[in-house]
C-alpha cells in the first residue's frame, strides 16, 4: 500500500442497483480481483466497486481470492448489500500480499459523500501526477441524462487492455446488452489506442454502471447513438489524459492516421506508430526524425505505398509521395521544444481506414521510476 498519509482505498456506490459492464485484461497472468469481478459481473448487474492502490494482489494464489472476496464481503457490509453485488479492482505491485488488517480497519471508515469524486480519483493513484475524471450532460430525444468517468494509468500501459483501473457511471435507463456492447466499442477507440511503454498488467479494468435514475426513454440498440458518442467522448478524453500523464513524460504525442486499406489495419498502424519507442526517444529530443516514423510504419502490418505516403510533424509536410519535403529542421525542432504535444499526421492513401493513437515521449525519468519501483 502507499504511504500512511495518502489515500490508498475508496468505494464507489449507487442508490439503486445498475446494469453493470466491463472489459479487462487480455493479459493471461490476472489479478485475484480481476478473475472475482469477472464472476460478480457476469449477470450483468452490480451496485458497487471498492478498489485500493498500491497493491495489485496479483500472483498471489489461493491466498490472494480470499482477500479479494473478503474486500467484496466488507465494503458489502458497510453498504448493506450482498458481496456478489460488488466489484473489486487492485493496482499496485505485483506478487504482494493485501494488508488485510489495515483494509478490514479502514473500510468501515470510508464516508460516503456524492462530493467525494476527487478523492477516489486520489485513492486509485499509483505513479499518477494528477487525478483524471471527466462527465458530460447529455440532452437526447430519450431525455435527460449524465455519463461521468474516472481512471488512474501512467505506466504499463498499452493495448488491450493496459495498466488501467476505468470507472465509468451513467443514470440512464439503458439495456444491458446494449451497455455491453456500447463499452466495448467505446474503450476500443480509446483506452485500446494508447502506449506510453508497451506493456500490460494482470489488473487492467474498465467497469461501466447504470442505474436507470435519470427515468429516461430506455436506451437500445435502435437508438443509442446519442449515448454511443457521449460515452466514446469520456472514454477519449480520459485515454488522452492517461497517455499524457505517463511515467516521465513531458509530451502527448497523437498520432492520426487516415487513408488505410481498411479500418483495422488503420488501428493496428496507428497503434504501431504511437508504441514504438525509436519514435517516443525522437519526440523526446525534439528531433522531427521522419524516418523513425516511417520505419515503424513500415513494419505494423498495415499495406503501405512510399510512392503515396505523405507525412506530417505538427501539419508541416516532412515526406511527400516517398519523397523528403523541404522544411527547416531547426526551426521544426525548435517548435517541438516549446510543445507539450506533438501531431504526427500520417496520410496512407489507399483507402477509407482512420484511426487515432496516443502516446508520450520516453525520457530518463521513465527509466528512473522503473529501475526503482519496489525498491
Amino acid at each position: 500500500m502507499k504511504s500512511k498519509d495518502e489515500l490508498d482505498l475508496a468505494i464507489l456506490c449507487s442508490e439503486a442497483t445498475c446494469a453493470a459492464a466491463g472489459v479487462f485484461t487480455t493479459n493471461q497472468i490476472k489479478s485475484a480481483p480481476i478473475v472475482l469481478s469477472r464472476r460478480h459481473i457476469s449477470k450483468g448487474r452490480a451496485r458497487a466497486i471498492v478498489a485500493n492502490s498500491g497493491c495489485a494482489n496479483a500472483c498471489t494464489g489461493k491466498q490472494g481470492l480470499v482477500d479479494a472476496l473478503g474486500m467484496a464481503e466488507l465494503a458489502a457490509a458497510r453498504l448493506g448489500i450482498t458481496p456478489e453485488e460488488v466489484l473489486v479492482a487492485s493496482t499496485g505491485v505485483i506478487g504482494v500480499h493485501l494488508p488485510m488488517d489495515r483494509i478490514k480497519a479502514a473500510l468501515p471508515k470510508v464516508q460516503l459523500t456524492k462530493k467525494g469524486g476527487h478523492d477516489f480519483c486520489r485513492a486509485i493513484m499509483t505513479t499518477d501526477t494528477r487525478p483524471k475524471a471527466m462527465a458530460v450532460r447529455i440532452d437526447s430525444k430519450e431525455g435527460r441524462f449524465v455519463i461521468g468517468g474516472v481512471v488512474k494509468g501512467a505506466g504499463m500501459i498499452h493495448p488491450n487492455m493496459a495498466t488501467i483501473l476505468c470507472f465509468i457511471t451513467t443514470d440512464a435507463v439503458i439495456s444491458a446488452r446494449f451497455l455491453c456492447t456500447a463499452l466495448h466499442e467505446a474503450v476500443d477507440g480509446s483506452f485500446n489506442m494508447i502506449s506510453i511503454d508497451g506493456d500490460t498488467s494482470p489488473s487492467d479494468c474498465t467497469f461501466l454502471l447504470a442505474n436507470g435514475l435519470a427515468g429516461n426513454t430506455p436506451v437500445d440498440f435502435d437508438n443509442g447513438a446519442a449515448f454511443q458518442e457521449a460515452l466514446n467522448a469520456v472514454c477519449t478524453r480520459l485515454a488522452r489524459a492517461v497517455a499524457r500523464d505517463g511515467e516521465g513524460a513531458t509530451k502527448l504525442i497523437e498520432v492520426r492516421l487516415e487513408g488505410a486499406e481498411d479500418q483495422l489495419r488503420a488501428w493496428q498502424a496507428a497503434r504501431v506508430v504511437a508504441s514504438s519507442p525509436l519514435v517516443k526517444a525522437a519526440i523526446h529530443g525534439n528531433d522531427p526524425n521522419w524516418g523513425r516514423v516511417v520505419a515503424a510504419l513500415g513494419r505494423s502490418g498495415a499495406r503501405v505505398r512510399e510512392d503515396k505516403l505523405d507525412v506530417y510533424f505538427n501539419e508541416v509536410c516532412v515526406m511527400r509521395q516517398g519523397s523528403p519535403s523541404v522544411f527547416n529542421k531547426a526551426e521544426m525542432a525548435a517548435a517541438l521544444s516549446k510543445s507539450d504535444s506533438v501531431l504526427i499526421k500520417l496520410c496512407l492513401n489507399l483507402g477509407q481506414g482512420k484511426a487515432t493513437a496516443w502516446g508520450c515521449d520516453l525520457s530518463e525519468e521513465y527509466v528512473t521510476i522503473n529501475s526503482t519501483y519496489t525498491t
